[in-house]
């Protein structure tokens, strides 16, 4: 039997917070770590907690589908108090490495935000060099509302610039695998080398 979305246990970080006398609270989130090309995006965003706002179905994206994804990413956007998203390229990536390019994608993005927040809720566990209190939370795309909408809206804008990249670099079939390591993508690389957004310290064993 599928599960009932559950507003108040998705919410329990964001309540806890509340309960402290915290307002506006961000979730943050990256989306393409793993890829082979690509930017890493990072979301942040600080959506109404009111009963009456809440966008409801919002889940770790990669748990949803496609069209569900793009619907809540539409509402989430529409009903958010701030977002921001970051990307951080593939050059980035090579010079600094991908754990701290996420670092600073998220960092980037609480700090562009209108409101300033108060707390900070990421996914994972790093910290993040930034002056509000955060706290990080394993698997929080699941757990946590805010970081479940990041987590969408970040998904969502990697997706359609890896789709935008597919026309420009036809030969990796990124439209389908949005730069992860499929045997379509790499036998692609073998056949024509890499492109530009090509990750090269993630590609030098091919």
């Amino acid at each position: 039997m599928k599960k009932v979305w559950d507003a108040e246990e998705k919410l329990r970080f964001e309540r806890a917070l509340q309960e402290k006398g915290v307002r506006y609270i961000a979730g943050v989130d990256e989306v393409g770590r793993g890829p082979l090309a690509g930017p890493v995006v990072c979301a942040a965003v600080v959506m109404p907690l009111e009963e009456s706002e809440l966008v409801i179905g919002v889940d770790d994206s990669k748990k949803l589908s496609a069209k569900k994804r793009e619907a809540l990413a539409e509402q989430i956007k529409a009903r958010a108090l701030c977002y921001t998203i970051v990307e951080i390229d593939e050059k980035t990536i090579d010079e600094i490495n991908i754990l701290q390019a996420t670092k600073l994608g998220m960092k980037r993005a609480i700090e562009t935000l209108a409101i300033c927040p108060e707390a900070v809720l990421t996914d994972g566990n790093m910290t993040i060099d930034i002056t509000p209190p955060q706290r990080s939370v394993i698997h929080g795309d699941a757990l946590s509302y805010s970081i479940g909408a990041a987590s969408i809206i970040a998904k969502v804008h990697r997706d359609a610039l890896m789709d935008e990249y597919a026309k420009t670099y036809p030969h990796y079939a990124f439209e389908k695998n949005k730069g992860y390591g499929t045997a379509a993508h790499i036998q692609g690389i073998k056949e024509y080398g890499a492109c530009p957004i090509h990750r090269k310290t993630f590609i030098k064993k091919l």
